[in-house]
């Protein structure tokens, strides 16, 4: 859990604020070995901040790591409520291995979901989604309601019916998720779903 905050905090707060100041999106994308920048080339490789001229490990500050990249430290101003929790001087702790696992994680939901289209990741819930027939279809790193990584999909009319296992729609566990294929047929189950049953009423 440090580790996943550390990150949030880390795509929030020195790769999507920056960027937005100065490019106006807060749009993430997987990279290899992890995320970056849509526009700003700030990334995260493993453990490590990347940019074009210099690498440092991921540990100290946000507001240390901003000023080696040489970015202004702060989430993106205005924008959402929610987010990482995590202040510029709140030192970020990552384990490498569980950076490793959830960069695993995001690449095989970057190749499943670009079955829908073109993912984002978003800093608000460090979520990788792509939008398409007013359905939500994403993966999640985990979140305080389910700690653990796990994939989505969410209508944006809520329906009923045994697939919808999740206030916001269904989940699926990543750990039953073993690879790219199971979960493309997961979020494929999810789409029939959603085209086949009826709108959830009162």
């Amino acid at each position: 859990m440090a580790t996943r905050r550390a990150l949030h905090a880390v795509a929030e707060s020195v790769i999507a604020g920056p960027q937005y100041r100065t490019a106006g999106t807060i749009r993430l994308r997987v990279t290899p070995g992890g995320f970056g920048g849509l526009v700003a080339p700030l990334r995260v490789e493993g453990a490590e901040l990347v940019w074009p001229d210099g690498r440092v490990p991921l540990a100290g500050t946000c507001r240390q790591l901003a000023d080696a990249a040489g970015v202004p430290v702060g989430p993106p101003e205005g924008l959402y409520a929610d987010g990482s929790g995590v202040g510029p001087d709140e030192p970020v702790v990552v384990d490498a291995d569980m950076a490793a696992d959830l960069a695993d994680w995001f690449a095989r939901g970057e190749q499943a979901l670009r079955w829908f289209g073109d993912p984002v990741l978003w800093p608000e819930h460090f979520d990788l989604g792509v939008a398409a027939d007013r359905v939500n279809y994403g993966i999640s790193p985990g979140d305080a309601a389910h700690p653990a990584p796990y994939a989505y999909v969410g209508p944006w009319e809520p329906r009923r019916g045994p697939f919808w296992n999740a206030p916001f729609g269904a989940l699926r566990p990543a750990a039953e998720l073993p690879d790219a294929d199971a979960l493309g047929a997961f979020l494929a189950e999810g789409r029939a779903a959603a085209e086949r049953d009826p709108v959830a009423t009162g």
